[in-house]
């Protein structure tokens, strides 16, 4: 393991009651003990040194636990969402990663792996996975978090300080999971949601969550009208007649819009006579959520999970030269939904490594809409309930001396991203008080570009969180890596976390290791009216602003008073920006990056882009939604 240097660093446990406890460590001379409480309880606090080791830990009660290859160094908790969770290889498969897993060769960066679990009461032991702490190796590090090791790597590349990170994320979770009781009863938002969380603690409900689901996916199967019996309804002539979607897309960048239920695609293929006889594998890519897949009517696979890929080896003999029919039926319970992934990664393929592609038209046609439905039952154990990832995942590390965090979330509350203002600070204040070691550093990512490029100004739930977590920069001894430049229009999970890593581990260098390293890109300070122009100043922008690529500057819009926004031609003078349009004649107000996936390009020196901004404090599209 890594235990934090230069702090006097908890070690506790269990034994019999009044037993004596005594610890020893080889990099001193202090003999350590206490006396375990009526339930056995006990905690030793043992000081620490500065960085260095392997050193020996000697645990006795009378019986000797004995802890080898310990180090003193820095540790730093990784979690959020599934940005954070994504690992080198597994469903996440980052840019480069078998070179990148083959290369990892760090014995002083440590990784402390948790598992998911939720708790409606907070628990004193954490469950982990690999047996607890192991060395950063390729066995340990292709199923870890990839941003919490290039974090690691990049500050222990630069200080030889062993690192030790302790990962605990879950996918697709929000906020409010991560927050304690105590907390959250302080927003109005939440209170009786933590109180139902605390009073579920008490009473277990005769009907499982299980037996909900189950009925509830019973009905929306008799209620799919692409269904009869459990079997496809319908065939290669009815799909003639749907409409057409070009595939890959998720729906909502189509034609579906705030859709949410099942869709049924389809799409013929004419197979060489050569093709016929078998061996053939059909790639889907990846769906979102899941699937149901067949060809000339026969089922061929099924699968769950919108990150999962779909690889269906077809039986002998199914297809015939000439003409067949690939249908789909995807299910969809929220947020994005269908065929998502590259188009290279949709097709048919032979035995010989022979490929047809299979991106471009679909035929398709909706089975059912949800909103015909009762809401999907949400479960009792499911990791979206206040408190509940807080009690089980955080809870049990908090007598664990650390450094500080770093954090990869907010996707999950994107369309409430004006709470999100309150929330996000609440939460890091309440790990902050829990943990009882003042304000210590807490480092974060702003959500990335994604999802399609807006011809003209819009509004923009995915920019408001952006903003709420720009503002949370209000707290002290925080920082932001902004990653506005390296998302991906058709993926959530973006590949590059190299430089999501090595962003967060910026801000840390200059922060807390005393390196001169610029760590932010331009913040917008303040606006000022020139006439038909509006004049931005920025911090972090001493050593300059400019166009990352091109010659001209991207992404601002200017508005008058009537809210009405217009692309605005922007231009550097100096260390501030002048903005204005044609358009425009009276401009109140100045908007950069404001959308889902802007195109966007001011940065400084260095190359670390700006954040998104707005000057006008307008009320936006998530105002008070909860």
């Amino acid at each position: 393991m890594v235990l934090q240097q230069k702090t006097n660093a908890a070690i506790w446990g269990k034994a019999n009651a009044k037993k004596a406890v005594k610890i020893t460590v080889s990099w001193n001379k202090v003999n350590y003990g206490t006396i375990a409480d009526a339930d056995g309880n006990w905690k030793i606090k043992v000081a620490t040194p500065s960085y260095g080791g392997p050193y020996i830990i000697t645990i006795s009660d009378g019986e000797t636990i004995t802890l080898k290859n310990v180090l003193i160094g820095d540790v730093w908790v990784c979690s959020g969402q599934s940005n954070m969770e994504m690992p080198l290889a597994g469903w996440g498969k980052i840019a480069n990663y078998d070179q990148e897993i083959a290369d990892t060769n760090y014995p002083n960066i440590r990784l402390l792996q948790g598992e998911k679990i939720t708790s409606n009461v907070p628990l004193s032991d954490a469950k982990v996975a690999n047996g607890g702490w192991q060395e950063c190796s390729p066995k340990y590090i292709a199923e870890f978090s990839s941003t919490a090791y290039f974090f690691a790597r990049e500050v222990y590349q630069k200080t030889k300080i062993p690192i030790g990170l302790i990962h605990t994320s879950w996918g697709g979770t929000i906020a409010e999971a991560w927050t304690s009781a105590e907390s959250l009863k302080k927003m109005s938002d939440f209170s009786a949601a933590v109180d139902k969380i605390q009073n579920a603690a008490k009473n277990s409900s005769t009907t499982t969550y299980e037996d909900k689901l189950s009925n509830w996916m019973k009905l929306s199967s008799a209620k799919d009208s692409g269904f009869v019996n459990g079997q496809p309804k319908w065939n290669a002539t009815d799909a003639a007649q749907w409409k057409t979607m070009q595939i890959p897309t998720l729906w909502e960048d189509a034609s579906l819009k705030d859709f949410d239920g099942i869709v049924w695609f389809a799409k013929k293929i004419n197979v060489p006579a050569n093709w016929a006889s078998g061996n053939i594998q059909l790639n889907l890519g990846v769906i979102d959520d899941n699937d149901i897949t067949y060809v000339n009517g026969l089922k061929v696979g099924e699968s769950i999970g919108y990150n999962v890929g779909r690889k269906y080896a077809l039986p002998a003999n199914l297809l015939k030269a000439g003409e067949n029919v690939v249908m789909v039926r995807v299910f969809d319970s929220g947020g994005g939904g269908g065929l998502y992934d590259n188009a290279k990664e949709i097709y048919l393929a032979n035995a010989a490594g022979e490929k047809i592609s299979l991106a471009g038209d679909w035929n398709y046609k909706v089975g059912l809409d949800f909103k015909m439905l009762e809401p999907m039952p949400t479960t009792e154990n499911g990791p979206n309930r206040p408190t509940v990832l807080y009690n089980a995942m955080i809870h049990p590390y908090i007598q664990f001396a650390i450094k500080g965090a770093i954090w990869y979330q907010g996707e999950s509350n994107a369309d409430r991203a004006y709470q999100y203002r309150e929330l996000f600070p609440t939460m890091i204040k309440d790990w902050r008080q829990k943990w009882g070691q003042g304000d210590f550093p807490f480092y974060f990512v702003q959500l990335a570009n994604f999802m399609k490029v807006d011809a003209e100004p819009v509004e923009s739930a995915w920019a408001e969180l952006r903003e709420a977590q720009l503002k949370t920069l209000s707290l002290p001894n925080t920082g932001m890596a902004t990653i506005i430049d390296i998302g991906n229009d058709k993926d959530i999970h973006p590949k590059n976390k190299q430089d999501v890593g090595k962003r967060l581990a910026f801000i840390a260098l200059a922060k807390n290791y005393g390196q001169k390293i610029n760590y932010a890109g331009p913040t917008y300070l303040s606006q000022k009216v020139i006439g038909k122009q509006i004049a931005l100043s920025f911090s972090n922008a001493d050593r300059g602003l400019k166009a990352a690529s091109g010659s001209e500057l991207t992404g601002f819009a200017i508005a008058g008073a009537d809210k009405k926004f217009y692309w605005a031609k922007a231009e550097i003078k100096g260390n501030q920006i002048l903005v204005g349009s044609d358009k425009v004649q009276n401009p109140v107000a100045v908007r950069y990056a404001w959308a889902n996936n802007p195109t966007c390009n001011l940065v400084d020196d260095a190359g670390l882009p700006a954040s998104p901004f707005r000057t006008d404090t307008w009320q936006g599209i998530t105002f008070n939604k909860k």
